[in-house]
């Protein structure tokens, strides 16, 4: 499985919402329910799965589902 794949999947079960479909430009005014409570749980389910923690200035520069890809990329490349 593919870090995307892996992360629609977290997508789907923070947001209990089986139809949704990650893309690198979706961002939060795209998804229902997405603020920041949310936001902290998908965060903190991302790190687990993935066995990575992210800094606060990596989280304040990700803008959207592509950056958050990117750097769990390269967090998963730095292990």
């Amino acid at each position: 499985m593919t870090t995307a794949e892996t992360l629609e999947q977290i997508f789907r079960m923070v947001f209990d919402d089986d139809s949704i479909e990650i893309r690198p430009d979706l961002t939060a005014n795209d998804v229902d329910g997405w603020d920041s409570l949310s936001h902290v749980n998908l965060i903190t389910t991302v790190e687990a799965k993935f066995g990575i923690r992210f800094t606060q200035k990596e989280l304040l520069k990700q803008r959207n589902v592509g950056d958050l890809l990117t750097d769990i990329d390269r967090k998963l490349a730095e292990k």
